[in-house]
């Protein structure tokens, strides 16, 4: 952003907005493997060999594998948006800093996924609420770009489909959130509820009057 694109209305060129978004979403999908990593020098000083070290860190594997999942799927969805984004303004380069401040967030919930009682409901909320946190501030995203149709080339009809995405992938978390503390010994594993997204999608979507889903409309579509 090297100036205004509209001094009046304030917007900035979305180009550097983009390249920081996922310039900050590619660092924190890397700090995902650091506690792998801190544990397979651990295992190699005291000799243990590559299957003791797959088997003693089976928790950490799968918090990693699902975490990297999460914000994959997180990140497609935001970047199917952005790429139709045309300008900024300063209100949305802040909602942004939120979504990217959980996204950030993510990899210092999976270390301690990874290390710590999976039957642990505080830190079942604090994972899972995590993304219920991002999906809010993806909505919020929309939403604003919604209410300010000079920032962007994106129909009603896929702005309402997006809507319901989100409104989708909250109340699943939300289920699986309930589920997961509810059901201890379900744990991480109620987030394949996730798997309901499209079904879920497509009950929203009739409820706001959106147009049928089509399958560039979001990360978690056949």
């Amino acid at each position: 952003m090297t100036g205004p694109v509209n001094a009046k209305e304030g917007l900035f060129g979305a180009e550097r907005a983009k390249a920081f978004i996922d310039a900050v979403v590619a660092i924190a999908m890397t700090l995902l493997i650091l506690p792998l990593m801190e544990s397979v020098a651990e295992a190699s000083a005291k000799g243990e060999n590559a299957g003791a070290w797959v088997t003693g860190h089976t928790d950490q594997l799968f918090a990693f594998v699902l975490s990297f999942a999460i914000i994959a799927m997180f990140w497609i969805n935001h970047h199917r948006v952005f790429t139709l984004v045309e300008r900024v303004s300063t209100a949305l380069l802040w909602i942004t800093m939120g979504w990217l401040l959980s996204i950030v967030w993510l990899p210092v919930v999976t270390a301690m996924v990874g290390q710590m009682p999976s039957t642990d409901r505080v830190l079942i909320s604090m994972y899972i609420g995590s993304m219920i946190l991002t999906t809010v501030l993806g909505l919020a995203t929309i939403l604003y770009l919604r209410a300010h149709p000079s920032m962007h080339d994106i129909s009603r009809d896929r702005v309402l489909r997006w809507i319901a995405v989100d409104l989708a992938m909250i109340a699943l978390f939300a289920v699986s959130l309930l589920v997961a503390v509810l059901v201890p010994v379900v744990s991480y594993f109620a987030l394949f509820l996730m798997l309901f997204t499209r079904p879920v999608q497509v009950m929203f979507a009739r409820a706001i009057g959106a147009g049928r889903a089509k399958p560039e409309d979001a990360a978690t579509d056949d």
